[in-house]
């Protein structure tokens, strides 16, 4: 039977993971920051899918917590990893206050890295393995630092992927679009304003990862639609892309001011 360990496993995207690996039969680990919602979680799955459910309570932007969630993977087998804890770093660049940027390079970079690492080098000694890091659309254009940590995390881990070939373990980044959860909300922020067909739920982000991590794709946008808008993010001229960046950027604006 396999394990699976999600990193902010309670709510939202990394709940969903929780749940279709739990209907195929995963055993999981479910790390994040509030214990009460962590446990309710658990006790959801475990009696819904019968699966054995553990939980680690950690901040990842804590050494010590990430070492602790680190030594996991030497004292269990891990067999997929869902490195999706994040949240919305939207502040300004020329702040004074420079902590929520520390903070957002230590949760979505740092955090990626040790415990990618950590992982490979177990699920490699098996010859067996799944690594899914969640990135963002948003990662295709340049707002602020929530940016720039997403895009590192598409580089590292297309590296990481090429580091793994012929181990018989695959590294997949996801870059959703604007998915239904609470994201925005814990950041302080209006939900944006756009169009309801262009909002993706996170079981169709979940199914769609974990479809494109067993085929062993580096690189997986969940839904067609979302599919077409990174392509043209990305080869289309780069005055598109400062456009859209000016225009997300001018949204965080107006909600974080009022």
């Amino acid at each position: 039977m396999a394990t699976a360990l999600v990193t902010g496993g309670s709510s939202g995207i990394g709940y969903a993971f929780a749940r279709k690996l739990a209907e195929r039969g995963d055993e999981l680990v479910l790390v994040a920051r509030h214990e009460d919602r962590l446990r309710a979680a658990a006790e959801t799955l475990h009696t819904t899918y019968g699966v054995t459910v553990d939980t680690v309570v950690a901040d990842l932007s804590s050494r010590d917590d990430l070492l602790a969630v680190e030594r996991i993977f030497a004292e269990r087998p891990i067999d997929v990893l869902v490195n999706n804890a994040g949240f919305a770093a939207h502040a300004k660049l020329l702040d004074e206050d420079w902590s929520n940027q520390a903070k957002a390079l230590d949760v979505m970079c740092l955090a990626v890295l040790v415990l990618s690492g950590a992982a490979a080098r177990t699920m490699t000694s098996r010859g067996v393995g799944r690594i899914i890091n969640i990135s963002s659309v948003n990662a295709l254009i340049g707002t602020d630092n929530y940016s720039a940590v997403k895009r590192w995390m598409i580089t590292y881990t297309q590296a990481l992927d090429l580091e793994l070939a012929g181990t018989g373990v695959h590294a997949t980044v996801a870059l959703p679009g604007w998915v239904k959860t609470n994201f925005h909300q814990a950041a302080g922020l209006d939900r944006p304003h756009i169009p309801g067909w262009l909002w993706v739920s996170p079981e169709e982000v979940a199914e769609s990862v974990l479809a494109d991590a067993d085929r062993g794709q580096v690189l997986c946008v969940p839904t067609t639609r979302w599919k077409v808008a990174a392509w043209v993010l990305r080869h289309g001229p780069d005055a598109l892309v400062k456009c859209v960046s000016n225009a997300v950027a001018s949204g965080h604006r107006e909600r974080s001011q009022r």
